[in-house]
């Protein structure tokens, strides 16, 4: 198996679903283990996702605070994996903001590919991507220059033992993320890691 952001061949194994890859240092399931279109659309659906629920706004508000520290409601941004409750948008849309929403099960009108945006965000979503290489090339194609990719992710930072940690064992993470795989997509990929925590990765892209 090849890691999907890097090329790497990935030879070491975690575990029996996961290798870890000795160049970027992302976790990454093998690629037998992935569910088909229609089971992974039926755990999505199961999610308890209500953009009217505090605690998920609150969960979610990492990105909503970034995105109005550094956006006025004229900007225009994409809600890139949005889910079957798009809170994010709900927020910021009340507030004025301009919100595209796409979700290849929920939102599946591709006419977002139409524009370009001042700013992406992505909230638990990244650690679905099959292809994460391919989703980055395409996201950054449609940023704006000096524009941002914000994602919400749990990062690994190996504190822990990967084969009890919690984030693994949803059956649709098959790509985790460790700091050195961020660092990795910054210098590939002409970014700028302006926030970083466990959770949040704001990413500046250069000119």
């Amino acid at each position: 198996m090849i890691c999907p952001l890097c090329d790497t061949e990935l030879q070491e194994r975690v575990d029996i679903e996961y290798y870890t890859c000795s160049n970027c240092e992302a976790y990454v399931k093998d690629s037998t283990l992935y569910l088909s279109p229609e089971e992974e659309k039926k755990r999505y659906e199961n999610h308890n996702n209500d953009v009217n629920d505090k605690g998920y706004q609150l969960f979610t508000s990492p990105i909503t605070n970034s995105i109005i520290k550094r956006f006025t409601p004229d900007s225009l941004g994409l809600d890139y994996g949005s889910g079957t409750g798009p809170v994010i948008t709900k927020t910021l849309t009340v507030l004025g903001y301009q919100i595209i929403n796409y979700d290849p099960f929920f939102h599946p009108d591709k006419t977002y590919l139409n524009y370009k945006y001042d700013y992406i965000f992505s909230c638990e979503v990244f650690e679905h991507f099959y292809h994460p290489k391919q989703e980055i090339i395409k996201l950054l194609n449609l940023i704006k220059k000096q524009g941002y990719l914000i994602i919400m992710t749990h990062i690994y930072d190996k504190s822990s033992d990967f084969r009890n940690w919690y984030y693994r064992n949803d059956p649709t993470h098959v790509f985790i993320f460790t700091s050195k795989t961020l660092r990795f997509i910054e210098s590939n990929y002409n970014l700028h890691i302006e926030e970083l925590t466990d959770r949040l990765i704001v990413f500046r892209k250069k000119d």
